[in-house]
């Protein structure tokens, strides 16, 4: 875990600041009882106290409301018990671990929440397996907080519905209304990252987009991604693809990126 000693705390009309040793960190935040437009539910999952109320005060101070579980069973409660718009969870926590508690909920009723995977292990390998596992996004650490209220404003974002309507390309077609791609009376809802890259991709069916045109259009530019993310999602949504026969709908084009390329240009 990130070794970090919380000092004080001290909350002085309205305002509160944490002071942390170990690289001589500190930060104010507001705290404030009222939030604004922006306020959504998010689960801080944490178990290392300073750490999770740096999380709560900055997220805080962006507008949003939190609530924090400092172990794995107290979170699993929390997933069933409530509907939250976003989760921050730490890799390792006494009890069930993030990764179990990251498996239960992205093959729950609820797998559509946005989960922002925190960790203090650096290895490629780790992330990967992480983003395999259902991990919308990943945050090393240590963080800069303004990092982390970022790539929760960016997550938000992309669970947001992009327009209502349809998009279709030969018999394959999205609605925006559910997130879902159908083929005939045949129907797979798909989570709010891959349906926004298939969106992408079927909008020029045939056309390739590099992964960086990919990250700039499905993740933003405000978030630093890295490329191996595309590839992540990519197998993921091939395999919500199979369930309609169509998984070779999305090719790789070796050097440059990935097509969709449509039932008929198949044959």
């Amino acid at each position: 875990m990130w070794p970090v000693r919380q000092r004080s705390v001290r909350i002085s009309n309205g305002r509160a600041m944490l002071e942390i040793e170990g690289g001589a960190v500190q930060y104010r935040a507001l705290m404030s009882r009222e939030f604004d437009g922006t306020n959504a539910d998010i689960l801080i999952v944490e178990d290392e106290a300073a750490i999770a109320r740096l999380m709560a005060l900055h997220l805080r101070s962006a507008g949003f409301s939190t609530h924090t579980c400092t172990d794995g069973d107290s979170a699993l409660a929390a997933l069933r018990d409530h509907d939250w718009r976003l989760v921050v969870l730490d890799r390792m926590l006494p009890g069930a671990s993030g990764m179990k508690i990251l498996r239960w909920l992205k093959s729950s009723s609820k797998g559509e929440i946005p989960v922002l995977m925190v960790t203090a292990l650096g290895m490629a390998s780790e992330r990967v397996q992480g983003l395999n596992d259902g991990a919308d996004d990943y945050l090393p650490k240590p963080f800069e907080p303004d990092e982390l209220v970022a790539r929760v404003r960016a997550l938000l974002r992309r669970g947001q519905v992009l327009k209502s309507g349809s998009v279709a390309a030969c018999s394959i077609q999205l609605d925006d209304n559910v997130l879902a791609v159908f083929e005939g009376d045949r129907r797979v809802e798909l989570r709010p990252l891959e349906y926004k890259l298939l969106k992408i991709l079927m909008d020029k069916p045939g056309k390739t987009r590099s992964r960086d045109y990919l990250l700039d259009h499905v993740w933003g530019d405000e978030v630093y991604v890295e490329a191996r993310t595309v590839d992540v999602t990519v197998k993921r949504l091939r395999k919500a693809m199979d369930q309609l026969g169509r998984k070779q709908c999305i090719e790789t084009v070796r050097g440059m990126g990935y097509r969709f390329v449509t039932p008929d240009q198949l044959h």
